[in-house]
């Protein structure tokens, strides 16, 4: 199984499921194995070898993941076939069962995947036993506007519904000064936003001595000479600090932009899979970080349909999320993860009641998503112009500081990677029409 790919091996292509620190994995080695000589093609091309970034949060990510093994191995039955990532940390004995495998790499050993697949691994290595400290530098691609910084690895909270911890290890922080050196680095390219990202951002630093944290780390960047956004990716409820609300307050360049993972809004589910918060918590950090920052996109992230979720424990659920005064939300159907407390429970819901559940919360999110748009029209707003164009408009893309889509009327291509300060005049089909302040 574990075969290196001879180094005569011209095209590669790879394929990303998951979150972000995923997708800046994925960019790192595209980037090593370019350097190598390989010449990268889309998923969809014929290549010699095809890695597979897999993630495993849900059943769903599962399917799709072998879904694409499969699919690369159609394309080409006589290329090479590597999986890593987090299902090939946990699911390696499902992946071995696929005939067209060549090698599978989970995230414990993602560190020498690139040797591993240029066949320059050292001699007598037989994989990490410990979580390995793998932090690559930033994939800076020519004319991308935003870009992402993986800061943090693992996850230690062991929520009862999450194989998280399992699939990615203990907490891991990238050195703040290795933080400021790539941020510096980022910011010499002309790079227009930055997304600090980790499996667990709000605990960065606790694996750090002295001890340093997040707050600490963004205190510090306050201070560089860097011209563009910094945005935070999910960081838990828990873990948004008084101070955190405070430099967000302070500092302009730091997005008003906040992504929680809430998981439910009923006291007692949230007990049962350990999560140390509850309905009055959540309410009163809402309130305190709306007052300190008006108008800032508070984003969650909600489980639906998690074991002992009764039609009055969804009910619960979904007044408390239509109260708060939030931008969106995030709607996920819960997966029985083996090996976590949770597959286990009793009161496991059926899929279809899941769906139902879930089509309610979908459209609670666009009435909260077009709400909270409402707020910026003819208000002035800066955007990010992207390269990209709004595929149900025809028009430029762009972002503003809240996370705010943008389609952008009089622009083109040619004012990509600048930022322009526009007035949004309409929401049409979940996307603001604005125009340049002239």
């Amino acid at each position: 199984m574990n075969v290196a790919i001879a180094r005569d091996s011209k095209k590669f292509s790879l394929a990303t499921l998951g979150c972000k620190v995923n997708q800046y994995e994925s960019a790192a080695i595209i980037k090593a194995l370019e350097r190598a000589g390989l010449v990268y093609v889309p998923f969809k091309s014929q290549a010699d070898f095809y890695l597979i970034n897999t993630c495993t949060v849900t059943a769903s990510t599962d399917y799709q993941s072998r879904q694409l093994i499969r699919r690369a191995i159609r394309q080409n039955p006589h290329a090479d076939v590597i999986v890593t990532g987090c299902y090939a940390e946990v699911g390696a004995e499902n992946i071995k069962g696929i005939p067209g495998v060549t090698m599978i790499v989970g995230n414990k050993d993602k560190d020498t995947l690139v040797e591993k697949i240029l066949g320059t691994e050292k001699m007598g290595s037989t994989g990490n036993s410990t979580w390995p400290y793998y932090f690559p530098p930033p994939s800076l691609l020519p004319g991308r506007t935003r870009a992402i910084l993986k800061i943090q690895d693992g996850c230690e909270s062991f929520c009862h519904y999450c194989i998280v911890p399992y699939a990615r290890g203990p907490i891991r922080s990238l050195p703040p000064w290795a933080v400021i050196e790539r941020l510096m680095e980022m910011s010499r390219a002309g790079l227009q936003e930055v997304t600090l990202t980790g499996v667990n951002l709000g605990a960065y630093g606790q694996d750090l001595m002295p001890r340093y944290t997040l707050e600490d780390l963004l205190t510090d960047i306050c201070r560089l000479p860097i011209r563009f956004r910094i945005r935070l990716s999910s960081i838990e409820p828990l873990e948004v600090s008084e101070r955190l609300i405070s430099l967000m307050a302070r500092h302009p360049f730091l997005c008003p932009h906040l992504h929680l993972p809430l998981q439910c809004g009923d006291d007692e589910l949230l007990a049962k899979m350990n999560r140390n918060y509850n309905q009055k918590y959540i309410r009163d950090l809402i309130n305190e970080i709306n007052l300190s920052c008006p108008d800032i996109a508070i984003g969650m992230d909600i489980i639906v349909g998690l074991p002992g979720e009764t039609v009055d424990a969804f009910a619960r659920t979904y007044a408390f999320l239509e109260e708060l005064p939030i931008a969106y939300l995030h709607i996920f159907p819960f997966s029985r993860r083996p090996g976590t407390p949770a597959a286990t429970f009793p009161g496991q819901v059926s899929e279809e009641e899941k769906r139902k559940r879930s089509l309610a919360l979908r459209m609670l999110d666009q009435k909260k998503r077009r709400d909270f748009m409402a707020r910026f029209i003819h208000r002035p707003i800066e955007v990010i112009v992207e390269q990209k164009r709004d595929k149900k408009t025809g028009l430029i893309k762009g972002i503003s500081s809240h996370y705010l889509p943008v389609a952008l009327k009089r622009l083109s291509e040619q004012d990509a990677n600048t930022v322009k300060t526009v007035i949004p005049l309409e929401i049409k089909e979940g996307i603001i029409l604005a125009e340049e302040i002239s």
